[in-house]
């Protein structure tokens, strides 16, 4: 009878182990479990309107992992290339930083530095694919990520899969133009800053080529020692196109094609170590 007792008394304790261990960790992020009827078809892009700046998430200057940011005083003129993530079940109810609560379902995104909200028009750089979304909160603060997309919006996409994407984000605005400052602003930190987007190409059905430029230069010499840096730094991937469309000619410093976030991710660390900071995505 006492042995009965102690391991009754042994299996309590290893379940009580067992669901202790279990409650501790931490909850992963993804999309809804699979069977979800709650969304029988994707919504709609958030539709652009005039709205008043919210009371949260609109601070001058914030920090967030011992690195301050700083919101811009005008959405007017922004656009931007870079990688866009997304967010979804783990963060599902809780509140954004505008104090919305977060519906990843809805049609939103986070941003480092727009003001909260704008609407922002965001395209897949390899697809084509875009939607227009409403920015309410504030992120992604990982390292070379300009916009946190929620669940529907990564959907319409297609970017679920591989968990971020090559994107282009333009916001949708209905601010004044920032006084005499340039209307491009940049992602707010003050380390990342992006330089300028060039004149769009003509945007082909599917299918993009997608290179990573770093710098335009008006001599074919400074393109050519910039090109001599690449190479020292074992990028050999690296070539000049000369743009005659521009008067004068402007010879464009390119690396690639490149083939995904992954291998971008790579080459901007790559270019950090060289002490080029300001790279951006160009397609063909």
């Amino acid at each position: 009878m006492v042995l009965l007792s102690t391991g009754r008394f042994l299996l309590l304790v290893c379940l009580l182990i067992l669901l202790a261990s279990c409650g501790s960790g931490s909850v992963k992020d993804g999309p809804p479990r699979a069977g979800r009827a709650a969304v029988p078809q994707l919504p709609d892009d958030a539709v652009p309107r005039p709205e008043a700046r919210s009371r949260y998430g609109n601070n001058p200057e914030y920090e967030v992992f011992g690195k301050r940011y700083r919101v811009m005083d005008s959405s007017h003129g922004y656009r931007e290339r870079g990688v866009a993530s997304w967010y979804g079940k783990k963060f599902h109810g809780n509140l954004t930083s505008s104090r919305e609560p977060y519906d990843m379902y809805s049609m939103t995104a986070a941003h480092k530095s727009l003001p909260l909200p704008t609407y922002v028009r965001v395209r897949n750089l390899r697809n084509n694919k875009s939607v227009v979304v409403r920015v309410n909160d504030r992120g992604p603060f990982a390292h070379n990520r300009i916009i946190d997309l929620s669940y529907s919006a990564a959907r319409k996409l297609d970017m679920i899969r591989d968990g971020t994407s090559l994107v282009e984000v333009e916001a949708i605005s209905f601010d004044d133009p920032p006084g005499d400052r340039p209307t491009r602003q940049t992602t707010a930190a003050p380390v990342e800053a992006a330089a300028p987007i060039e004149s769009l190409p003509p945007r082909a059905a599917s299918g993009n080529r997608i290179f990573v430029q770093v710098g335009a230069f008006g001599s074919r010499d400074n393109a050519e020692r910039r090109l001599a840096v690449l190479r020292s730094g074992g990028i050999g991937t690296g070539f000049v196109v000369e743009d005659s469309s521009s008067s004068p000619a402007l010879h464009r410093v390119r690396i690639g094609p490149i083939t995904g976030v992954e291998q971008y991710d790579l080459l901007v660390a790559e270019l950090e170590k060289l002490g080029i900071v300001d790279p951006y995505l160009v397609t063909e």
